[in-house]
């Protein structure tokens, strides 16, 4: 089956009737069907899956050491969009039949792998599959986390089917890590070209703002009485956006929770996840800096109070540079950054030689149902893959 066929499979698994977006939720129906869905495909291809404890998923061509591992993830985030992270999924099997059907025969191992949980949209961690596999978190720094049911990791964990006393999935035989994925921007459309490389991953994180008050009346209560938390969230809200602006960085309040939540009351409590992203480490720190000290001024005046908690945060990371100008010499491909997290960037930071190859994406929106690519571009990223797989497996023989 090739890649048209690949895609048509995946597109109703999780699709929401009414918005056209994705629920892939780690550990829940949808992404266990696709999970199921990708051990079939390989299977078809003879190629061995192993499958951890955790439902991290590796599929080999191959054996011996020192292989040459591509794939990305089949989660989403709530109602996200198709492609990201299943477009690397399907063109890294199809890659494999590409390469199949050049008569090319691996001098070292190539596989497939699906990390999990990589959106962090329900448990909060981004990149956890990889985290956990590559050692950058531990079990028992991630069993506790809880998704917004309550439910622990480690109970998702064993409902579906799982149980992460069978150890987590062996990546000492990974001598390089090649990520195909969607943009999630307009850099590759500005330049009119269908296929680029990553250069470096902008730092990120997610930090939790906890902004306390006093809960009442909303009639009754004047407005100078009120101690009203909602405010001091507005006004935080509102200055990281102009942070984040004036640096040419970014800012984003996606997801709040409030207590009693009530139309009628002033709320007690408000809970706010910052999502921040930065040129630099320290651009990072400063920008984060900079919204903590105007909401902590903000409640003093409020009568309000803030607790401000790091949740995840993810460093810079550069890429092999002589790695990505020796790939993107294969297909004169632009060598461009990205301030999108990525399981490349976990594993980068572990000490595997990465790489990243970007799709265009006509629209320049992800995280959302309007994120695309049309399918010329992914059949252009599909041979753009096995061109990198091919010379990285040595032969110097990619076409």
């Amino acid at each position: 089956m090739g890649f048209e066929g690949m895609w048509r499979d995946l597109a109703p698994v999780g699709r929401s009737a009414s918005s056209g977006g994705y629920n892939r939720q780690p550990w829940a129906s949808a992404e266990s069907e696709l999970r199921a869905w990708f051990a079939e495909q390989c299977a078809a291809r003879g190629l061995t899956v192993e499958t951890d404890g955790i439902g991290n998923q590796v599929a080999w061509w191959g054996a011996g050491d020192d292989g040459v591992l591509t794939g990305s993830h089949l989660d989403s985030v709530l109602d996200g969009g198709a492609y990201d992270g299943p477009l690397g999924v399907v063109s890294a099997l199809a890659a494999i039949d590409t390469l199949r059907a050049r008569g090319f025969e691996p001098g070292r191992p190539i596989g497939v792998g699906v990390f999990v949980e990589e959106e962090g949209s329900r448990f909060g961690r981004a990149c956890l599959g990889s985290r956990l596999a590559t050692g950058a978190t531990t079990w028992d720094q991630a069993k506790e986390l809880r998704d917004r049911d309550g439910v622990f990791l480690a109970d998702a964990i064993s409902g579906a089917g799982l149980d992460p006393s069978r150890g987590l999935v062996d990546l000492s035989r990974v001598g390089t890590f090649v990520e195909l994925h969607v943009e999630q921007g307009r850099d590759l459309v500005d330049r009119d070209v269908a296929v680029g490389l990553a250069s470096e991953i902008w730092p990120h994180g997610r930090w939790r703002f906890d902004f306390s008050g006093q809960a009442n009346h909303a009639g009754t209560t004047r407005m100078e009485d009120r101690h009203d938390p909602m405010l001091t969230y507005a006004m935080t809200a509102l200055a990281a956006n102009k942070q984040a602006r004036l640096a040419g960085q970014r800012a984003t309040f996606g997801r709040i929770a409030v207590e009693p939540n009530g139309t009628n009351a002033v709320p007690a409590l408000v809970t706010a996840w910052l999502d921040a992203r930065a040129s630099s480490d320290e651009a990072l720190a400063e920008l984060v800096d900079a919204i903590g000290r105007q909401a902590t001024d903000r409640a003093e005046r409020d009568g309000t109070s803030l607790t401000l908690t790091a949740e995840s945060v993810s460093g810079s990371v550069a890429f092999d540079a002589d790695l990505a100008a020796r790939l993107a010499r294969i297909g004169d491909w632009p060598v461009i950054p990205t301030q999108a997290g990525h399981d490349a960037g976990i594993l980068s930071d572990a000490g595997i030689p990465t790489a990243m190859v970007f799709v265009r994406n006509p629209t320049g929106v992800s995280h959302s149902p309007e994120e695309h690519a049309e399918v010329p571009d992914c059949l252009a990223g599909v041979e753009a893959l096995a061109d990198v797989l091919a010379e990285l497996d040595g032969t110097g023989d990619s076409a």
